[in-house]
């Protein structure tokens, strides 16, 4: 099953691989229009009720697949307000073939006579509120067609196009409340994959197979970057606040990691680490606020600062540059059976995940040794590779991104039932240029910046597909003569270009 959400960011995937919408549409038409000719005979009046989306488009690509019945196309809305370019096209070879449409503007205008077949095309998946006017009319008009003839005979066949009007595709329940309005249909004809709130209707449902490339689901692409804009009404904070914990032995990892934070969204980010390089850091840039911590190494005695400091941040980036001493390794131990927000590990902080019992949710940020390291296996075929990222993830109960020639990330899915369901996901943007050190200190504060707006697996995977972008346009422009510092001023056209 796949939910609503996960389905547009597959359908935006599709489109990047190089199968365009318009041609996603014309074979969902068709597949709309083979369920028609199941439920039907030649000749038979079938009333085509549409939207002014996609899934409307649908419907007017299934009208010119039923040249052998009688049908009209009826549209909720002026044409001029048809909300996409390839429904708009459809609309217009619908007129251009003479097809009989009506235009209904208001609740008024809802006259679908007696068909046999009524094709519910008015909203998709991933639509919220009850319904309105004339979409509101319409549904009761076509429940009232449903039912039984006053002659005995059966009533009309409802057909809804990927999910009833008025129904949660991700619960099956009325968006409107208990009490709204919606499309009861005999059949539902769902593409690609089945719609995790289809199950609780008694309708018979259809998946039908459009042509999305497994592809779109494997690989990260433009759709896993769905929702992380910004709220044009939000305030400062409110898209993210991290802290990096690390530096000591190194002092460039911590703040290529904290700048790109910044970069990524995130809108404030410290930094906590040793008084000794507290000065190189914050010479990195005026944007990092430093804390400092006593001495020239993170010890145990920091952690009561450090967990004062994490206490009130969206995520914690812990590892970058901070060295493998062990009182280093035993601070970030103490730190992580401690946490119980949200954390990117890296670096040396690795290497405590294993031993370490958290209520954290952790995303371990690993390149194929550090993974070794760890306790995890890896292969040489991608797929196999892919697999076992997948059960060591689950194994461990954190979220993993492995960087590589392909990036695996493997986790919770967002609509995961109780954690059961671990999943896994292939990253393929990214050049041999990045074997150059910092850019791992760069994906993961990008992961930790996307980490405070949306699930970590969805950040994981959407972090590993931006770093990557980035980094192909920085070897664009420098060959592998690229730097991490050309990754960071990069990221914000990688998340928001596509």
């Amino acid at each position: 099953m796949i939910s609503s959400e996960r389905m547009a960011a597959v359908d935006a995937n599709a489109a990047a691989l190089g199968v365009p919408r318009k041609q996603l549409m014309e074979s969902s038409g068709n597949a709309v229009a083979r369920e028609v000719r199941a439920a039907s005979d030649p000749g038979d009046a079938v009333a085509l009720v549409c939207g002014r989306g996609n899934n409307g488009g649908d419907a007017f690509v299934a009208a010119r697949f039923l040249a052998d019945r009688d049908v009209t196309v009826h549209l909720l809305g002026r044409p001029e307000s048809i909300g996409t370019t390839i429904a708009r096209e459809n609309w217009e070879a619908l007129r251009a073939a003479e097809i009989p449409t009506t235009i209904v503007t208001d609740s008024a205008g809802v006259n679908l006579g007696a068909p046999d077949v009524v094709v519910d095309a008015m909203l998709g998946i991933g639509i919220a509120g009850g319904l309105r006017e004339p979409a509101r009319t319409a549904a009761e008009a076509i429940t009232e067609l449903r039912g039984d003839a006053d002659d005995g005979s059966a009533g009309t066949t409802v057909i809804a196009v990927d999910v009833p009007s008025g129904i949660d595709a991700d619960t099956g329940e009325p968006t409107g409340g208990e009490a709204a309005i919606a499309v009861d249909a005999d059949r539902v004809v769902t593409f690609h994959d089945a719609k995790p709130g289809l199950v609780r209707l008694e309708a018979s449902v259809t998946v039908a197979d459009i042509g999305i490339p497994a592809a779109a689901e494997r690989y990260t692409g433009p759709g896993d970057l769905h929702g992380l804009g910004r709220d044009p009404d939000s305030h400062k904070g409110e898209n993210g606040e991290v802290l990096v914990v690390g530096g000591g032995p190194y002092t460039g990892a911590p703040a290529l990691s904290a700048r790109a934070a910044l970069r990524a969204g995130a809108d404030l980010v410290r930094v906590a680490c040793p008084a000794g390089v507290a000065d190189e850091v914050q010479g990195y840039s005026a944007d990092l606020i430093v804390r400092e911590l006593p001495g020239d190494a993170l010890a145990p005695d920091h952690f009561r600062r450090v967990a004062d400091l994490a206490a009130d941040q969206d995520v914690v980036v812990i590892g970058p540059g901070m060295g493998d001493s062990e009182g280093s390794l035993e601070l970030a131990r103490r730190f992580l059976a401690d946490f119980h927000g949200r954390a990117v590990v890296d670096a040396d902080a690795l290497r405590v995940v294993p031993e370490v019992e958290t209520d954290a949710e952790l995303i371990c940020t690993p390149h194929q040794g550090e993974l070794r390291r760890m306790g995890g296996e890896t292969a040489a075929d991608p797929d196999e590779r892919a697999e076992l990222v997948r059960k060591f993830a689950a194994e461990l109960g954190h979220t993993l991104l492995v960087k590589g020639r392909y990036d695996v990330v493997a986790g919770r899915t967002a609509d995961a039932d109780a954690g059961e369901t671990w999943t896994v996901r292939q990253n393929r943007t990214g050049n041999p240029g990045m074997t150059v050190g910092g850019t791992g200190d760069v994906l993961a504060g990008t992961v930790g910046a996307l980490a405070a707006r949306t699930a970590p697996f969805e950040a994981a995977a959407a972090g590993a597909y931006v770093n990557g972008l980035a980094g192909d346009s920085a070897a664009a422009e420098n060959g592998h003569g690229l730097v991490a510092t050309d990754l960071i001023d990069r990221l914000p056209h990688a998340l928001y270009d596509e």
